[in-house]
């Protein structure tokens, strides 16, 4: 069925050819008068798009446009050049994309075009938003979509990284197989290699039969491993040869597993300070960084909470049977500026919530818990001897500042260590081996070895030296050691050279 188009006759000598334009396309068009009903004609043409031609400001196009936002219709204004200027205005009565007069009708229709195949890319998709950052998002699913490499999204909990990576499978020639989900992090390290690529008969107790894996159920559909940023450095080696290979062990096996899988992975954790921390492996890191997805949180784009808002607000008024008319205006300005830690998760759940609790027919700003817009966050933090507490948003301001403040220190304090002249700096193994990194290093002295001298002794002096060399700078030292740094962190505090 041809989409349906709405124009309006603000500007008769712009929408006639335009209509035309449409027609040509395969479009079919209906036209809006200003005397017509607006909340009439929405109902009665169903239209997938809205083009306002002219008067803008007026009522009947603020009336029109704000329905056409409410019933999630796309809407394309044409300005006139005088209110070029004035385009955020415009994009708070709801509209979806400006275009400037003069323009030719191929571009408005080329405009049009789009927004109707991003429409319903976000119905089929189910992510919602007209920020610049989740169109973005929906046109790397759109690309990333017919391909089978590796993708990774990064984004804080709550932002639908399982939603993208549904979505991507849901748009490739893989949707007529198997999504395969595991949440990384709720499986024990015991059970997660069992999981992930199953077990054999008597492969360890309590395995009475053979038990497929999460990899086989996924063969040739795809496979979604959520926070991956969990998974343990002695199941990391073996996820690598699967993604290098596509073959598998199975626990306990003895003959190798193909598949053929797409892997989705999600994290919430930065991967690349993992890799630096030595608890992620690098080649497994740029294995799955093939393509990559950011979801933004939700305090990054507030403008798509008003959508957000009224989209749950229908589902779950449909869902619990209830005859709601919306939301006030104060309930929203205040859910649009609420700090939303949990993201899209959090806001769904508190729409949930209030729909079903709320006594009127619409939500108003009494009904909006006050640790929403007081700027609590619920984050649980264990306090000694007292168990689980909320953090208040106080407490956790001081923290990250002071996490940061800590950042950028460790960041200046690299910058200057690359910026500056190489020096080596070689301790006398009879003095004291515990260096002190703050200070500015003395000349080379000459190495000296005592005859009696253990290994271990040795060892230590060597990398409080390689320490005192790069003022503390573990990275480097490893590097220069040539060993992990999870290796030298071990040994520092072996040796006690914290």
């Amino acid at each position: 069925m041809a989409s349906q188009i709405l124009i309006t006759m603000d500007d008769l000598e712009t929408a006639v050819p335009l209509n035309a334009a449409f027609e040509a396309a395969g479009y079919t068009t209906a036209m809006f008068s200003s005397v017509d009903d607006p909340r009439g004609s929405v109902r009665r043409e169903s239209p997938e798009l809205v083009v306002l031609t002219g008067a803008v400001y007026e009522a009947p196009a603020q009336q029109l446009a704000a329905l056409a936002r409410d019933a999630e219709i796309s809407t394309l204004a044409l300005l006139e050049p005088t209110d070029s200027e004035r385009t955020e205005r415009v994009g708070r009565l709801g509209v979806t994309e400006v275009m400037t007069k003069p323009v030719r009708a191929d571009d408005v229709v080329a405009t049009a075009r789009r927004l109707i195949e991003r429409r319903g890319l976000q119905e089929r998709t189910g992510i919602a938003g007209e920020s610049d950052a989740i169109q973005e998002v929906l046109v790397k699913i759109e690309q990333m979509a017919p391909v089978s490499s590796t993708v990774l999204i990064h984004g804080e909990s709550g932002t639908g990284k399982e939603l993208v990576a549904k979505a991507i499978h849901d748009l490739s020639p893989r949707r007529g197989e198997a999504f395969i989900a595991v949440n990384c992090a709720a499986l024990p390290e015991s059970l997660l290699e069992s999981e992930l690529f199953g077990h054999e008969k008597g492969a360890f107790t309590g395995a009475a039969e053979r038990r497929l894996g999460r990899f086989e159920l996924a063969d040739g559909g795809t496979i979604f491993l959520d926070e991956i940023g969990e998974i343990p450095l002695s199941t990391q080696v073996k996820l690598l040869r699967v993604l290098e290979s596509r073959s598998f062990f199975r626990v306990g096996g003895t003959q190798p597993i193909k598949v053929d899988v797409r892997v989705i992975a999600a994290t919430n954790r930065n991967l690349r300070e993992a890799v630096a921390l030595g608890e992620f492996r690098d080649d497994l890191y740029y294995r799955l960084n093939v393509l990559t997805i950011y979801l933004p949180p939700l305090r990054e784009r507030r403008g798509d909470i008003p959508l957000l808002v009224r989209r749950f607000i229908r589902e779950f008024a449909r869902q619990h049977d209830r005859a709601f008319r919306g939301i006030t205006s104060e309930a929203l300005e205040r859910l649009v500026n609420a700090p939303w830690p949990g993201n899209v998760r959090q806001l769904r759940n508190l729409i949930e919530s209030m729909v079903v609790l709320a006594p009127g027919a619409e939500i108003r700003a009494a009904d909006i818990p006050s640790d929403i817009f007081e700027g609590r966050t619920l984050l649980p933090v264990r306090v000694s001897g007292n168990g689980p507490r909320e953090l208040q948003s106080q407490e956790l301001e001081f923290i990250l500042r002071n996490i940061m403040d800590l950042r950028l220190q460790m960041e200046e304090l690299r910058r200057r260590l690359d910026e500056g002249p190489s020096r080596v700096q070689v301790i006398d193994l009879g003095e004291s081996p515990v260096a002190d990194y703050s200070a500015e290093p003395e000349e080379p002295a000459p190495l000296v070895y005592r005859a009696g001298m253990t290994m271990d002794e040795v060892e230590k002096a060597v990398i409080g030296a390689a320490l005192q060399e790069f003022r503390g700078n573990r990275r480097r030292a490893a590097e220069t050691l040539g060993i992990g740094e999870r290796t030298l962190y071990r040994k520092i505090k072996a040796y006690n050279l914290e």
